[in-house]
């Protein structure tokens, strides 16, 4: 059985991701985790910013594992950057234009009002850029090149998510994986590679 902290933790995140942060309160929290309302100070003594700070870090690292998820198992570096963006698109269309990432969501709201959130979303996109730049290696990418590709594949799917869920359309996701489809391309071609899988 899922631990009360645990399901605070899911609760926070998954409505951080429809209402952001400022749009949730922390009695909204508290009874979609099933949860009394003073375990929340329990677990965070310091109230609705330490939950939120949390949740950021621990979204972040399972956010993370989509790297693995559908890079990694892909034959070759475009193949599987579609795979991502065609994940993306999916969720949209499961949610109905209502699940986006919770870091990019409370990144917009708290850049420049709270600096410990802030902390928290620029820690957990630099391990994402960090990760990455790792992760592509397999295709053959320097890490040079692997960075560039990654911020863009980020740049790209998060402000795709913002531009889809306000359209209600996957058109911005469709085209934000093409664009970097195309700067892959450019990569691979600068740099002489095919993009396929590397031999362990």
């Amino acid at each position: 059985m899922t631990g009360t902290k645990d399901r605070i933790l899911a609760a926070g995140s998954e409505l951080f991701r429809h209402g952001g942060y400022s749009g949730t309160g922390v009695k909204q929290i508290v009874e979609k985790a099933g949860a009394p309302f003073g375990s929340l100070y329990h677990f965070f003594p310091g109230g609705k910013e330490q939950l939120g700070e949390q949740v950021l870090r621990t979204s972040g690292m399972e956010y993370l594992q989509l790297v693995d998820l559908f890079l990694t198992p892909a034959p070759d570096l475009i193949s599987g950057i579609e795979a991502y963006f065609a994940a993306g698109v999916n969720v949209l269309l499961e949610t109905d234009y209502v699940e986006g990432c919770p870091i990019a969501t409370v990144a917009l709201e708290v850049a420049t009002t709270n600096e410990v959130l802030r902390k928290a979303t620029a820690d957990v996109f630099t391990a994402w850029i960090d990760a990455g730049t790792e992760k592509l290696a397999i295709f053959g990418l320097p890490p040079e090149a692997a960075r560039t590709l990654t911020i863009s594949l980020i740049n790209s799917l998060e402000g795709a998510f913002v531009l889809s869920r306000s359209m209600r359309s996957t058109e911005p996701m469709a085209v934000a994986g093409a664009s970097v489809v195309d700067v892959a391309r450019r990569l691979l071609a600068e740099l002489g590679q095919d993009g396929k899988k590397q031999a362990a």
